[in-house]
């Protein structure tokens, strides 16, 4: 039932901070609407380390970000202060341009903990590419959860097994954040028609199949899973429909137009994208400029 089989690659975002990039990949642009995804940690941040991501722009998606531990603090061009802990669900729609920042909290500061979660970006709708920016915060007990064989499941965004999150996606979408135990067992419907699934910690076996643990298995399509872990693992799934249009993906810009990217990249130069109130800091449009292919779905 495994279509594809990705393993990504780690890259350093600055400062030592290590992620590992599944998505976009050269076999793999997109599941659904996810079109990036990075799964950070677990790293211990140690009193003095500084692995703040500065300000930088957006347009065109909506970030997701999940923590399985630590905390961060996400401050916007809309005036939004906000603390994300474990469980709980960041989701910023950058629409026609959004700038943030996430930076370790203050109360944090002189504390050694570990950091360790996701950030995932899904490619708004055409209709809603040039939308308003939104930021939306929904705390960890908001969100459902259920029993699914031997499976705890928390449904983060969409509608799975009878229940449906709060979170305010755009377009159909589905995030699932699964825990089994030891020798457990969960049959996992075709919920979406794309759909992913994602070892965050322990190895899985899907159908039989190997998934070794940081690798994600594209599913194929229309066809129900059997899950289980022989060690106990967590894991996620990720899925929706697919792109309603190709997208192009440079920097931190997403859009189904190539002239959009070069006005976006003009306006955050000219630092026509907005602030963060408070926040001086920014990190520079990248020396290598935007060359438009044509784009991938």
């Amino acid at each position: 039932m495994i279509q594809q089989q990705l393993d990504g690659h780690e890259k350093d975002l600055g400062g030592g901070f290590v992620v590992r990039r599944i998505l976009p990949h050269a076999r793999q642009r997109n599941v659904g609407p996810f079109i990036f995804f990075d799964h950070f940690g677990p790293a211990e941040e140690l009193p003095g380390a500084n692995h703040d991501v500065r300000p930088h722009p957006h347009i065109g998606l909506a970030t997701v970000t999940y923590l399985f531990d630590g905390a961060m603090m996400h401050r916007d061009s809309l005036g939004t202060e906000q603390l994300i802990e474990p469980g709980a669900i960041n989701w910023m729609t950058s629409g026609r341009g959004i700038v943030h920042s996430e930076r370790r909290p203050d109360h944090l500061r002189d504390v050694r903990f570990v950091n360790h979660g996701l950030q995932l970006w899904t490619a708004l709708p055409l209709e809603h590419e040039e939308t308003e920016p939104a930021f939306s915060h929904t705390p960890a007990d908001a969100i459902p959860e259920r029993s699914v064989g031997d499976a705890r499941v928390r449904v983060l965004v969409g509608e799975a097994f009878g229940v449906r999150s709060p979170v305010p996606a755009l377009s159909p979408t589905l995030y699932l954040d699964v825990w089994l135990p030891a020798g457990g067992r969960m049959e996992l419907p075709a919920i979406a028609p794309e759909q992913a699934v994602y070892a965050v910690e322990g190895a899985l076996l899907l159908d039989g199949e190997p998934l070794p643990e940081r690798q994600m298995a594209v599913l194929r399509p229309g066809a129900p899973v059997l899950l289980s872990t022989p060690a106990g693992a967590r894991l996620v799934v990720v899925g929706g429909t697919p792109l309603d249009a190709p997208r192009h993906m440079w920097w931190n810009f997403v859009s189904s137009r190539k002239d959009r990217i070069l006005r976006a990249s003009e306006d955050w130069e000219a630092m026509r994208m907005g602030t963060v109130p408070g926040d001086s800091e920014f990190i520079p449009l990248p020396p290598t400029r935007f060359t438009p292919p044509e784009p991938r779905s």
